[in-house]
């Protein structure tokens, strides 16, 4: 349930699918104070197989604090359609050069001219934030990346990398002898694209991100980037352990780099996820961050 001093909404962001011949759309939640003048928004986006309404504590927390959060649900994930299935042929080019920039327009429309739009990516959704801001036509002001780090395996401590080199390639595989990613049955990821699991699993393997279809050296591109960028790896988290975060981080030379390591207050929001219920803890990474970009005093608390 909302708090009286927060208000939510829906945003809906329509896209042609090309793949099942009609309209998809992108469906984000939108909490803002419900009182006062919006200090920053943070465009939220989620990993696989996490809906956006998971991240409703912290958007709560931030909205209270002075932040507007827009949580969108990845193509094919959550409210956003269609689901995605055989037929599905996304991967990461189009979440990148497609519907990043679509949501980061219509957020700049949705608030008055002038706040400041960061990004805040969960896992994928921070691998993918790396590749949008990448881009020519970015227009963020900044950069967070929340339990998110390179999956590529040499970037895992000891013998976890081999695991984490046959997951990706089985995930891979499976996508590709199925058409898609049953991963609602098989405890991880979600229902997905095939196309994202193989670009995905490529980082993995090579540590390289070239996805599917680019249109751009996204690896020369990386060098160009000049935001200011918070990192923050979780406790207990093995799919983003501190030592990948840094990797992550390591695309972005150019780029001023926050680094925070977060220990939640609770064991039972250690993780790779539920980090996201320890609303409270990560706020103040987050509001500290956003008060030394220099935000107007009082915007931001």
């Amino acid at each position: 349930m909302t708090a009286p001093d927060v208000l939510t909404d829906e945003l809906v962001v329509p896209y042609a699918d090309a793949a099942g011949g009609g309209e998809g759309r992108i469906v984000a939640r939108v909490t803002r104070p419900a009182a006062g003048r919006v200090g920053a928004v943070l465009l939220l986006w989620p990993a696989l197989g996490v809906s956006a309404s998971y991240y409703a504590p912290l958007a709560d927390e931030l909205a209270r604090r002075g932040v507007a959060t827009v949580a969108a649900d990845l193509r094919g994930q959550g409210a956003s359609r269609p689901r995605c299935g055989r037929g599905t042929r996304h991967g990461y080019q189009d979440f990148a050069a497609h519907d990043w920039p679509k949501l980061v327009r219509s957020v700049r429309e949705l608030f008055p001219r002038g706040t400041p739009v960061h990004l805040l990516g969960h896992s994928i959704g921070g691998q993918v934030s790396l590749l949008y801001v990448a881009r020519p036509e970015a227009d963020v002001d900044g950069l967070v990346l929340v339990a998110s780090g390179t999956v590529h395996h040499r970037s895992f401590p000891g013998a976890r990398r081999f695991g984490v080199l046959f997951g990706t390639q089985l995930a891979a595989l499976v996508s590709r002898v199925l058409g898609y990613y049953p991963g609602h049955r098989l405890g991880f990821g979600g229902r997905q694209a095939g196309r994202v699991m193989r670009d995905w699993a490529r980082i993995g393997r090579t540590g390289r991100f070239e996805p599917t279809g680019a249109d751009l050296d996204y690896e020369a591109a990386f060098a160009k980037v000049r935001l200011p960028v918070l990192a923050v790896s979780v406790a207990g988290d093995a799919l983003a352990p501190p030592s990948a975060v840094d990797a992550l981080c390591g695309r972005l030379a150019g780029c001023a780099v926050t680094r925070v390591h977060h220990t939640p207050a609770s064991a039972s929001h250690h993780g790779h996820t539920r980090w996201a219920r320890d609303a409270e803890g990560v706020a103040r990474h987050l509001i500290a961050w956003l008060n030394q970009l220099s935000a107007p005093p009082g915007a931001v608390r």
